[in-house]
Formats: C-alpha cells, structure tokens, sequence
C-alpha cells in the first residue's frame, strides 16, 4: 500500500498535478522620491475641513482635505516642528519631522473653525504603520494650516495636489 501511495505521489509530481504553494512575490516600489523640501508658494481661498491617513505597499499617506482648489503648500524635514505665530515646540514621536504647511486655514472668514482636531497631539491614528509614527496639530495661523508628521527615519518622499475632492498629499516611502 505504501509503494502505491509513493508511485502516485511521484506520478502526479511528475505531471504536474501537485505543487506546493508558491511564496508571495516581494513587492518592488521603484520610488524615485527624494527627502529634500517641497512646496508651491501660492495661497487659495480653500479652508482645511478633515485630515487622514491611509497605509500603501510601499508608502505612508497624510492627506490633508480642504473645502475648495488647493492652494500652496511646503513640506520639509526639521529638527523640531514649531507652531506658527507662538514658536512653541509640538512634540513628536519618530527618528525624523516632516512639518506640513498648507497655505490655507483652518477657519473661514468669519473666524470658525472649519477643522479642529479633537485630540492635536493625535490628529490622526497611525498605530501600526510602517513609517508614520504621530500626526500633531501645528496650528493655524494667518491663512497657513500646519502639522508635525514624525516618521520613523528620514525617508523619502512626495508631495501631491489632487482635486475632486481637493486634497494635499504626503506619501513617505517605508524605504530606501
């Protein structure tokens, strides 16, 4: 009996009938992304409304929604991340800070708010990501909407406008 089940095995083996599972394909990003600041100097009469993140293969992503055409933007690496107008130091947790500055506000022309994080040193929950570490609320100050983005290292990124709905976008690689 058990040379009858060897001669099958190694028939179907042979045939082609049975094969072990095959292991999961390594994704391969090909980013071509770089760590140096990004920005767009124009200003939008759009205000900031909802901020969120989202996890990708190959990248963390902070988008930033806003109520009308973005605007401009910059996206830079600093040693600390401070709020505009106070200079006060926003506290992040990470290897490296990205400071998001949307040049639009978080308020409309009447001084409400339009966006206003419930919890500013969670703005958005990022447990379990691969690179994002802490979103915090940087403030809004003079037609300016800011935020500290710690990263697990200093790695690359971009920095995209999408409309429809308008939206600021950070994607930070999980790699070099």
């Amino acid at each position: 009996m058990r040379r009858l089940l060897i001669l099958l095995a190694s028939l179907a083996l042979g045939a082609g009938l049975w094969t072990a599972p095959a292991a999961a394909a390594p994704v391969s990003c090909g980013l071509t992304w770089g760590s140096l600041d990004k920005s767009a100097p124009t200003y939008a009469r759009a205000t900031v409304t909802d901020v969120r993140a989202g996890r990708h293969d190959c990248f963390d992503r902070l988008v930033v929604d806003l109520s009308g055409p973005v605007g401009g933007y910059h996206v830079s690496y600093v040693g600390t991340v401070t709020q505009d107008g106070s200079g006060q130091v926003v506290p992040l947790r990470g290897g490296a800070f990205l400071h998001v500055t949307v040049q639009a506000p978080a308020y409309d022309d009447a001084g409400k708010a339009t966006f206003r994080p419930a919890r500013p040193g969670e703005v958005v929950d990022v447990a379990g990501y691969q690179t994002f570490r802490q979103v915090a609320w940087a403030g809004s100050f003079e037609g300016r909407t800011g935020f500290g983005l710690g990263v697990r290292a200093r790695l690359p990124f971009r920095v995209l406008v999408l409309e429809n709905p308008a939206r600021l976008v950070v994607d930070v690689a999980h790699a070099w």
